[in-house]
């Protein structure tokens, strides 16, 4: 008999906030207001408090929170922006929408995260900027990539789209570098029932041209400043974030105690896989919790089989993607990030798992007494 366990259940997140995403819904509905109204507003005061930054400016989703920002630094063609090799292809394309080149570092093997000591060596004089990727929901080290893009003058945009709560030495994610793009993809720990992202800064300056490009560069109708885009977070999905936001903190403790049975169960039973490695300075919020195995391809037709819900993130990495063959990065430019797209698995977690975690493991270790048999 299958265990039927789901990756994520996200109907489960609207059946346990459903008087108040209803409330919300009605609210709007009845408001007449649904595009640059009060729910937006009153969420990004609320989301700007609560990632402890001066700003949030909301906008249409994850990857325009990641451009925008880069467009609103004037960064474009013949500029050099430094980003993971081994990231969702969002953080790439950021870069190229505005006509500038990517150019990947390889992440630390242990965390997945970009590596500090890898940073400096990719730095050029046409380099403008650099995405560290909060990768899984776990930070990045920032104090040292903060340090060497301070050295060269570079600009440091997190990318926080899994990150919602996660914190770097005791400080929340999307407050670190000179700004922040986060998505609200419903996937996400702090997700909309729809697209949605949003950008997180301490500059006035950028929140206000970020403002502006997100609106045909417009601050005043019918006035265009700049040659802007539409990219506006709406009021339903505000309204929708502005009840989820007060349980964020709850349901990341909740997926923590899930990602901690799976580490003290796994590294107990089951040889040959690697748990995420957790530095003491991180408090990750579990977004995923990805193992690696070298037989993960027929873990993973295993787990299908019993009915465990898993995942690849990500199975093809950016430079290897027929999108960026242009770029001329051979097959095996960046081996970490190869390496770990052909070895990584992402297990069912979330804020909703009730005992779900066991059907897991006992499925995981069944295999593993499988394999050595």
């Amino acid at each position: 008999m299958k265990a039927n366990v789901p990756f994520l259940d996200i109907s489960a997140s609207y059946k346990e906030l459903k008087e108040q995403l209803d409330d919300a819904y009605h609210r709007v509905m009845q408001s007449g207001w649904f595009i640059a109204g009060p729910e937006l507003d009153a969420f990004e005061k609320e989301f700007a408090d609560y990632c402890g930054t001066k700003h949030c400016i909301g906008v249409g989703n994850g990857l325009e929170a990641l451009h925008l920002v880069l467009r609103a630094w004037g960064i474009g063609p013949g500029d050099e922006v430094i980003v993971p090799s081994n990231t969702f292809i969002a953080t790439w394309l950021a870069v190229t929408y505005t006509g500038a080149r990517p150019i990947p570092v390889e992440p630390d093997d242990r965390t997945y995260n970009l590596n500090p000591m890898k940073l400096e060596s990719a730095i050029t004089a046409k380099t403008k900027a650099v995405i560290p990727v909060h990768l899984y929901g776990q930070p990045a080290d920032m104090d040292p990539i903060k340090k060497i893009a301070g050295r060269y003058s570079l600009k440091v945009l997190e990318d926080s789209a899994q990150a919602h709560g996660a914190k770097y030495k005791g400080k929340r994610c999307g407050g670190l570098g000179d700004a922040a793009g986060f998505s609200f993809y419903p996937g996400k720990n702090l997700g909309a029932f729809g697209d949605g992202g949003a950008v997180t800064t301490n500059d006035a300056e950028l929140a206000n041209t970020i403002r502006k490009l997100r609106s045909y560069g417009s601050e005043k109708k019918y006035v265009h400043e700049l040659q802007g885009f539409n990219s506006r977070l709406d009021e339903m999905q505000a309204a929708f974030l502005r009840v989820r936001l007060p349980v964020l903190d709850a349901w990341n403790e909740r997926r923590r105690t899930v990602a901690a049975f799976y580490h003290d169960t796994l590294v107990q039973v089951c040889s040959g896989i690697t748990t995420p490695h957790v530095p003491n300075w991180a408090e990750p919020v579990w977004h995923l919790y990805v193992i690696r195995m070298q037989e993960r391809d027929q873990l993973k037709s295993f787990l299908d089989a019993e009915g465990v819900g898993n995942l690849i993130h990500y199975p093809i990495p950016s430079h290897e993607q027929a999108a960026y063959a242009y770029l001329g990065y051979g097959k095996d430019a960046y081996p970490l990030a190869s390496c770990q797209a052909r070895e990584i698995l992402s297990l069912p977690i979330g804020p909703h798992m009730i005992g779900q975690e066991k059907f897991v493991v006992d499925a995981i270790t069944s295999f593993r007494a499988r394999r050595t048999k």
